[in-house]
């Protein structure tokens, strides 16, 4: 057997962690590797709740975020220091996830040294270089360099030969978030303090039929915001409903959903969830609204639709098999589709029993098989 391989693995965000926490630990359990963790920690807080309960210890922290920091001094900033941990470490392999500044950079700094970037969760695609912004930009950029895609689904592998990436260098695996839903769930299961800081607001909305939500997209800042939190407090007049919003730490989100939100009984607006929290409310809920990418993953396994506060998703798997509906930000179209999944049964049940096509919970498994085939340590 050839020596163990060097793996650098990078990640900055809540929801690369989320992402990656399996494959890590997947790497991390098998002697044919060697793995290394580097975070840009893109998100602190967000992103440390994630690496406690995977139970992961960076290697490496940059530390980068600053605040009102623009996309270039991050994007300099991600782009050195990455490239010196890379320097530090002599990788034969970096992984990266998604389509954040740090997946992008991660991915530039690896080609510059001409070390083989792999891409989980590859060939995503809205087709709208603004929508979602700038991640639609930075996943294309991964993808002309990867090489290996870990598709999840049939649909990304498609958007990458049509790419005319080659066919044998993409690989459907499912995505990585079903892993790590299916685990915290099970570590929820087991022990349920994990998720325990929710039972007041349970107690709070006992019989009233919770509807939660995220909203964090940059595209939406400014009147998608204004419009969302309108439609919110609409909603939130209904006797039968309670909303419960993890508000987002970014102010452009904070100042609009405190001045339009805060007070209204029905409306509970909380600081950000760790994983099993966030997990908790999503089986507490009856119904998604979100404009964030993972959630279209993860709500539908749980069984919850998904109504998506965009114009277009990277995720089509979702909308085609009806397990998630794009509504966009005017609050009338928001307010209407809340209302028909509440009112109307035979609608909410079509959404809740579509099947979620992202995946079983084997992906971090079969990426590291690949992993191990491309490496030459086939079992």
């Amino acid at each position: 057997m050839t020596a163990t391989v060097p793996i650098l693995v990078i990640f900055g965000t809540r929801p690369e962690a989320i992402k990656l926490f399996p494959v890590v630990n997947a790497l991390k359990s098998d002697p044919r590797f060697a793995c290394t963790v580097c975070v840009s920690a893109q998100h602190r807080e967000m992103l440390d709740q994630v690496l406690d309960i995977a139970g992961i210890e960076p290697d490496h922290d940059l530390d980068v975020m600053k605040p009102d920091q623009s996309l270039d001094e991050l994007t300099a900033r991600l782009l050195v220091g990455l490239g010196k941990v890379m320097d530090e470490v002599q990788p034969a392999r970096v992984i990266v996830q998604g389509d954040t500044a740090t997946a992008m950079c991660g991915a530039l700094a690896a080609y510059y040294r001409k070390v083989p970037v792999d891409h989980v969760e590859a060939g995503l695609r809205s087709g709208n270089i603004y929508h979602p912004w700038p991640e639609e930009i930075n996943r294309k950029i991964i993808g002309s360099m990867a090489s290996l895609h870990f598709a999840p689904t049939e649909t990304s592998a498609g958007a990458l030969k049509a790419e005319n990436i080659d066919p044998s260098r993409i690989h459907i695996t499912g995505n990585t978030v079903i892993d790590a839903l299916q685990w915290v769930a099970g570590r929820i299961a087991q022990d349920g303090s994990l998720a325990a800081g929710l039972s007041d607001l349970e107690k709070r909305f006992a019989g009233k039929r919770v509807i939660g939500v995220t909203s964090h997209r940059r595209e939406n800042f400014g009147d998608g915001m204004d419009n969302i939190a309108a439609a919110i407090r609409r909603i939130a007049a209904r006797d039968d409903v309670a909303v419960i919003f993890p508000v987002h730490l970014n102010p452009n989100v904070r100042k609009v959903m405190n001045a339009a939100l805060e007070g209204l009984d029905n409306v509970a607006l909380i600081e950000p969830l760790d994983y099993p929290h966030f997990a908790r409310l999503i089986g507490l809920a009856e119904i998604m609204l979100t404009d964030s990418g993972g959630v279209q993953e993860e709500a539908p396994a749980l069984g919850k639709p998904v109504l998506v506060m965009r114009e277009t998703t990277e995720r089509p798997e979702g909308i085609a098999a009806g397990t998630a509906k794009l509504v966009g930000t005017d609050a009338e179209v928001i307010v209407t589709e809340i209302s028909t999944l509440l009112d109307d049964k035979a609608a909410y049940e079509k959404m809740a029993r579509a099947h979620n096509p992202f995946g079983d919970g084997t992906a971090a498994r079969q990426i590291v098989e690949l992993l191990a085939n491309e490496t030459g340590h086939q079992a």
